[in-house]
């Protein structure tokens, strides 16, 4: 029995670590890493340990007999993990690559600076993500340095917390692993305070030897087309804030009354809001969905999202494994819009293992747009279009569709009453720091802000908005040596303040911060409202109530 590598693969390259045979790859250190979707598991050298598993901070690694069993839905990647080695030669335990000792042995090497090699130091990491978090979790381990832990939200998580989609259970478990470094004693959290607000840059730099901004990419990409700003316009960044309960989101932000739904964009996001705005409620009420989204997909009338794609199956910006759970919605139908003949060709053409391969058994259809949708619910994915213009008066009434460069091809109206953009996150200014308007992030060498000494980049603020939240691991891993250089070298600027003043002043200006006490007392007052209705948690969903639960003293488990 062998492992497989499954849909929820977040390439942290953990599982790589603890394989006692090296039959996982690409490993971070070949070329491939970084560039595939996901990791694959070599059936020919797999040794059945499950350590892998063990190990996967998402649960994506299961033995394949118990998909067979299990998950039949998930089956198909024992063949997609077979296939990424086809043609491969067979692993070859004498050249290293496999066998109980896998690594060849060498003179002794270490990829990390000691703490002896410098003064400790104090570290602020700004931001809770998972770019944030294993910035904090590398300087801990390698170093004795005392983290400063900040994030302008009552509660920490990014976009684990806000931004993974409430059916992607699994993925969200990777925030069980970053949990534990909250209340590292070395750790010092200071939720809902901003820098530029209640600190500027400059007096937290004042306070710590070295400052990383793993700030994200928390706005969009316009459309940039006549209508864009009629009410019924919704960027995806706003709805998916919008069902994870994100403090900043109104509930009654998202007007689900409308039958057919346009989604702009074909990456991953574009996939989570088609797949949520048609899931069966009763399905998604055992997840952490925000209570107030629960409410109004329950009451909506959406029974049809039409994902709108510029380019063709072949070149689509979403994963394959994301595509391919699209096949397996129980009570959604996926329909590819056979408006182009691109598109019959690109599929039927398509190179075995291709994300346009993955579209081979999906049924193809000449959408009639002047019909309204059919009872039964489902997912239409139009490629070569995107939209030239929006149409309506007070609201959305349609989307004017062309081909994928507005020229050959004429256009369509699809009459839609709700227009959600998914063309991608971009970076905003930080206070204080350098910013390159092109691509929406901070200019850097290595994560260092050129021409700021002490200051550090990490996550989409540093590299754009690309690569999931495993790919945040090596990005981490990048900054956190380069600033370890920098001390190693002398060059951070000294600290004019100590720990306690920088406590003193973020008190004076933000008496309401959550400390880790505080975090506790809204994790366990969450989890104890999903328990009583059986879900993993219920997210508390304004500030006042984060606030509010966050003073509460803790109760301990009996």
């Amino acid at each position: 029995m062998t492992f497989a590598i499954t849909q929820t693969c977040c390439n942290d390259a953990a599982c790589v670590a603890v394989c006692p045979v090296n039959c996982i790859h690409p490993t971070p250190e070949e070329r491939a890493f970084g560039s595939t979707e996901m990791l694959y598991i070599d059936p020919r050298a797999c040794i059945d340990c499950g350590a892998c598993a063990d190990a996967c901070p998402v649960d994506a690694i299961h033995a394949v007999d118990d998909l067979a069993s299990q998950r039949p839905e998930l089956l198909e990647y024992a063949e997609i993990n077979a296939a990424y080695f086809a043609g491969t030669p067979e692993p070859d335990p004498a050249a290293g690559r496999t066998g109980p000792n896998f690594h060849t042995w060498g003179g002794p090497a270490f990829e990390r600076t000691l703490p002896a090699d410098f003064a400790p130091i104090r570290v602020a990491v700004v931001g809770t993500g998972p770019a944030g978090m294993y910035t904090v979790e590398d300087l801990l381990l390698h170093t004795n340095a005392e983290v400063t832990l900040i994030d302008r939200l009552p509660a920490a998580g990014g976009l684990l917390r806000y931004g993974v989609a409430p059916d992607h259970p699994a993925t969200k478990k990777a925030g069980d692993t970053f949990a534990r470094l909250l209340h590292h004693p070395r750790v010092r959290m200071y939720l809902g305070l901003e820098v530029g607000r209640d600190v500027t840059a400059g007096e937290l730099a004042a306070h710590h030897d070295a400052v990383v901004y793993a700030v994200g990419a928390s706005s969009d990409r316009r459309l940039g087309v006549p209508g864009e700003e009629l009410p019924g316009v919704v960027s995806a960044t706003s709805l998916v804030a919008w069902y994870n309960a994100h403090p900043e989101v109104a509930p009654d932000a998202v007007d689900l009354s409308a039958e057919r739904v346009v989604v702009v964009g074909n990456g991953n996001v574009a996939l989570d809001v088609a797949r949520v705005l048609v899931a069966d409620p009763a399905a998604l009420a055992a997840t952490d969905i925000a209570d107030h989204a629960l409410a109004r997909l329950r009451a909506g009338a959406v029974r049809e999202v039409v994902v709108l794609g510029r380019r063709g199956p072949e070149d689509a910006a979403y994963t394959r494994p994301e595509v391919l759970a699209l096949r397996h919605l129980t009570g959604v139908d996926l329909v590819v819009d056979d408006h182009d003949e691109r598109i019959g060709a690109a599929v039927d053409g398509a190179a075995p293992g291709s994300k346009a391969a993955a579209l081979r058994d999906v049924a193809r259809e000449r959408v009639d747009w002047s019909r309204p949708p059919g009872e039964g619910r489902r997912i239409v994915l139009r490629f070569h279009s995107a939209p030239v213009r929006v149409l309506g008066e007070r609201a959305v009434r349609a989307v004017v569709a062309g081909d994928g460069d507005h020229a050959a091809g004429g256009v369509r109206d699809i009459p839609a009453g709700l227009l959600i953009r998914a063309a991608g996150y971009r970076g905003e200014p930080v206070a204080g720091l350098p910013f390159d308007e092109r691509p929406g992030t901070v200019p850097h060498l290595g994560g260092r802000v050129a021409g700021m000494p002490g200051t550090y980049v990490v996550g989409w603020i540093k590299r754009g908005p690309s690569g999931g939240i495993g790919a945040n691991r090596t990005c981490a891993a990048e900054t956190v040596g380069t600033l370890l250089a920098d001390a190693v070298a002398g060059t951070l600027p000294p600290p004019t303040g100590t720990a306690k003043h920088f406590h003193r002043l973020v008190r004076r200006r933000n008496r309401q911060v959550v400390d880790a006490r505080g975090m506790a007392a809204i994790d366990r007052a969450e989890t104890d409202r999903g328990r009583r209705d059986g879900r993993p948690r219920v997210k508390l969903a304004t500030v006042e109530e984060l606030l509010a639960t966050a003073r509460r003293p803790l109760r301990l488990p009996r």
